[in-house]
Order: structure tokens, then sequence, then C-alpha cells
């Protein structure tokens, strides 16, 4: 099959994203998501479901999902989106804050000879810098077993396992807050009326009152000794 358009790639990631986490993708969602107005997402997935490339199923107002076709082509863009994450910060110095932009537009370009090699330059990472697991070439991604640290008890111990890479600014207050990936957490309190989660990471003295809008984009895997 021939490389898809950069705006073909951008919408099958973003329907690949919101199928892996359990939910259908639809105009209002991917709208958002792409910043792109719902007329011209309706637009192109009529478009995509036309296509002689099978890359997805689209019934109006029922959503969109990827064919089997459709996940290789997301998957690729994934893999390579992750892959130059985690090459900028590896080999370049960048802050984990800075690279989701680059690899944006970097995730179009790279041919798989480039890919293999940033890939053997960092040993073949499992994970890009903010956690989110590197699909292998050809592969497909497990399903993931992680929530929202929103979801978690008062009293519950948790491992951080990825955050959410679109917002440069939340990733450099949670920096601050030592809150990256592997770093254990317990929520010790939780505010009524959807007010804010309060956490402490292991080693810390401090706990943070952290909003649903900041406790929504970490993701955590609960000890199962609590």
């Amino acid at each position: 099959m021939p490389r898809q358009t950069p705006a073909v790639e951008d919408y099958l990631k973003a329907v690949f994203e919101i199928e892996h986490e359990g939910r259908l993708a639809g105009t209002a969602e991917l709208a958002e998501r792409l910043r792109v107005t719902r007329a011209s997402v309706s637009g192109m997935l009529k478009k995509l479901a036309a296509s002689p490339d099978g890359l997805v199923r689209y019934t109006r107002y029922h959503g969109v999902r990827l064919t089997a076709a459709g996940r290789r082509v997301a998957l690729e863009v994934i893999r390579h989106h992750r892959l130059v994450e985690s090459y900028l910060v590896a080999a370049l110095g960048y802050g984990w804050d800075e690279v989701h932009g680059e690899a944006d537009h970097l995730e179009h370009v790279i041919s798989e000879g480039l890919e293999d090699r940033i890939a053997a330059y960092l040993g073949n990472h499992q994970a890009d810098p903010h956690g989110a697991p590197i699909p292998p070439r050809g592969g497909s991604l497990p399903r993931l077993h992680d929530r929202r640290l929103s979801e978690i008890d008062v009293g519950q111990r948790a491992r951080i396992t990825r955050v959410a890479d679109r917002d440069p600014e939340l990733l450099r207050y949670l920096d601050r807050l030592g809150l990256r990936p592997q770093r254990w957490v317990r929520v010790t309190e939780r505010s009524p009326f959807d007010g804010p989660l309060f956490v402490q990471a292991d080693g810390a003295d401090e706990i943070h009152p952290l909003s649903r809008r900041v406790t929504d984009e970490i993701y955590v895997l609960v000890d199962v000794a609590d």
C-alpha cells in the first residue's frame, strides 16, 4: 500500500488512540483532538470510507472504526512518533515537554531505514519518554490495563505508567512535582464535589492537590498489595 498523506495518517492515528482507550471514535472527539471542525471530520471520514485502500468503516452518526489495513498504518505512525520523541530526548537533550510537536511533524517523513536505526540506537526501547508503549515493527499494541489517577481510591498506592504528551505546560508542571512514569504515589485525600485529589509521591514530604484536569492525564497501575 502506498504511503498515506500526513492528514490521513493523523486521522488514522487519532481513531486508533480513541479505540485503544475503549471508545468508539466519533466526530466530536476527533474534531477536538485534531483541532478541526466537525464538518472537516465528516468530510474526511466519508473520503476514507470510500477509498479503495479500505482503511476505515464509517457510519454517519455512529462513528468510525479502523479496518486491519487502517490499524497497520496507524501503528506505524505511532511507532514513528514515539521513536522520534525518545530519540530527541536521549540523543539531542530535548525535554519531555518539547518533543510532541516535533514528533508530530517528523512521524510522517522518516523512512523505514531511519526508523530502524533510531530503534537500534535506543536499544529497542519499549516505551517513549512519557511512558507510552512503542509498537514493534509490524506488530500491535496490547490492551492497556492502567487507569486514570482520577479513579484511584483514597489510601491506594499506585505506580505512574504514562502521562498524556499533548500539553507541554502540564508536562513541565508534573516534572516540577516529580510525577513521572515509574514513580509510586499514594492518594491521601479526595475533596468532595469534584475537588482536587491530594497525592504524595514515595519518598517525598509534600502532598500535592491536583485538579481533575491533571489527574485525568496521568495513568497508573494500583499496587496489588493495597
